[in-house]
């Protein structure tokens, strides 16, 4: 484990990390924290805060890079062991390298330019009745802010992911919780961070990184004082568990949690009738990527019966059939996705439209396609249920108008597609409002999976999707959730944080006295 400058072996519940390919244990062994060890981090986050968030904002951005570098400058060892703790293939992690260097390398953008400071001045009035006076608002960092890393990607949402990467670029210190099933991985990234933090001459609690359950160390963490907000990746359970322990301190405080999405596709009548077979294939191939373990997997299709989804029906289980089965994350994950797949083969009027073929690793998974009618699935609340996984249940509807009631019906999602033609407006402009009720990126004529890192991306949406819709976990607007505002009222100047002094010294856009200036 990684407590601000130092590196301390966990005393407790020791482990290893497993190769899900082969089943076996990974060298070498890593211990569990304990509650000590969160107070200890703990502590050091709360003695940086003061002095981190007030760095200049260059220094807080070639922190930033410097993490980007350090990552990037651990070569092929990190790819070789991520390999072994994840199952995922060297290309996918490779790619998965370039999002989270890109992530930090974003942030480091946007901190530099100060648009999330939200600097507003609105001049003293002393001649109005009654008198205006001074004001000026800008907005700083929450406090330390617990991080969890996710299974699903341990290099873009783990240790130095976005949670983290966003949190650090609001001026907060991160006391992370390393994901169980990669440690190694975890301490290679850890100590990058780390050795970024000393460079850079910041305080050691800007960063510490922590191993253990999460219904203990987790748990500690989220309930200690210190921490002021949490980011967390991972299923519906572990999410609220973490939401109910914020919410029952003393002072609750706000968890960011991304759950639980199945990312309905709504195909129109006119775009399945004009492309049937090629939406099909496409849906395959998207709901396979990578075993299925993606928060954007689209696990449910809604259309019309009739010739043209039965034509898209045959070509999505001829695609299926020819997937090879791919090793999944954990041995936990591939149990839960057998069980989940077992589940829906046991649902009444639910039909097994095709299986990919059966993988030869410990941990493979088979992908699966079922179908269904719409008067069953809004009649069963648990065919709603995520799987995670290449698990996918197309449902029939009577008729276009059928798709609003059903979105009506569905939970909060990260995702909603549509595929249309122009023949299909009247129907997309009736389902669209539910939809942007519903979740938080709205798609057409596109698949789910892939969630582009930039300033317009919203990966978020309506619980259980995220425990808070206002907010997104990609993207440069996720520097909000770790942000509140505080208004100035008639200071002195030599009380003034730069971002408010007259003389702009950051050289910031604001807005001046209700005009956007750069001055």
């Amino acid at each position: 484990m990684l407590i601000g400058a130092s590196s301390t072996p966990g005393s407790s519940g020791p482990f290893r990390a497993i190769n899900p390919a082969t089943g076996l244990a990974l060298d070498p062994v890593f211990g569990g924290g304990a509650v000590a060890d969160v107070e200890r981090a703990c502590m050091l986050a709360e003695q940086a805060f003061d002095i981190y968030r007030e760095a200049s904002l260059e220094q807080r951005a070639e922190f930033l890079e410097q993490i980007a570098q350090n990552i990037l400058d651990l070569g092929p060892a990190l790819i070789e062991r991520a390999m072994l703790e994840s199952g995922l293939p060297q290309a996918r992690l490779e790619g998965e390298r370039g999002r989270t260097v890109g992530q930090l390398r974003l942030f480091a953008k946007v901190v530099r330019d100060g648009r999330w400071l939200n600097a507003t001045l609105d001049s003293a009035l002393p001649e109005r009745s009654p008198p205006r006076p001074d004001l000026r608002l800008r907005k700083i960092g929450l406090g330390p802010v617990a991080v969890f890393g996710a299974s699903n990607f341990p290099l873009a949402f783990s240790v130095a992911g976005g949670d983290t990467a966003s949190a650090l670029a609001a001026g907060c210190p991160v006391v992370l919780k390393a994901h169980g099933a990669h440690p190694g991985t975890s301490e290679l990234v850890g100590k990058a961070v780390q050795a970024a933090v000393a460079s850079c001459g910041l305080p050691e609690g800007v960063f510490s990184m922590l191993n253990g359950d999460g219904r203990t160390i987790g748990q500690a963490l989220v309930a200690h004082p210190a921490i002021k907000a949490v980011g967390f990746t991972g299923s519906r359970q572990g999410g609220v568990a973490l939401m109910k322990t914020a919410a029952q301190r003393p002072e609750p405080i706000p968890v960011y949690a991304e759950m639980s999405s199945i990312n309905p596709m709504f195909m129109l009548p006119d775009a399945m009738a004009q492309r049937a077979s090629n939406i099909a294939s496409g849906f395959v191939d998207s709901l396979t990527l990578g075993s299925g373990q993606f928060c954007t997997n689209p696990g449910l299709v809604f259309a019309v019966d009739g010739d043209a989804l039965n034509k898209f029906c045959d070509t999505a289980a001829v695609a299926l059939r020819a997937k090879a089965g791919s090793t999944m994350l954990t041995p936990g994950i591939h149990s839960a996705f057998n069980s989940g797949v077992e589940r829906l083969s046991k649902a009444e009027h639910v039909s097994l439209l095709a299986r990919g073929q059966a993988g030869a690793n410990a941990c493979s998974g088979q992908a699966a396609l079922f179908v269904t009618d719409a008067a069953t699935f809004l009649s069963n609340p648990a065919l709603e249920e995520e799987i995670f996984g290449a698990s996918s249940l197309i449902v029939k509807c009577k008729d276009v108008d059928q798709f609003k009631q059903i979105a009506e019906h569905l939970e909060g999602q990260l995702t909603a597609t549509m595929f249309l033609t122009e023949n299909d407006r009247d129907a997309a402009q009736a389902l669209l409002p539910v939809l942007e009720r519903k979740a938080g990126r709205i798609l057409i004529n596109g698949y789910p999976t892939g969630v582009e890192v930039s300033h317009a991306m919203v990966h978020g949406g309506p619980f259980p999707a995220t425990s808070d819709s206002r907010s997104t976990s990609v993207g440069a607007t996720a520097i909000d959730r770790f942000l509140r505002p505080v208004s100035y009222q008639d200071l002195p100047a030599y009380l003034l944080p730069a971002a408010l002094q007259n003389n702009n010294p950051l050289g910031l856009w604001r807005v001046r006295d209700s005009e956007l200036v750069q001055s």
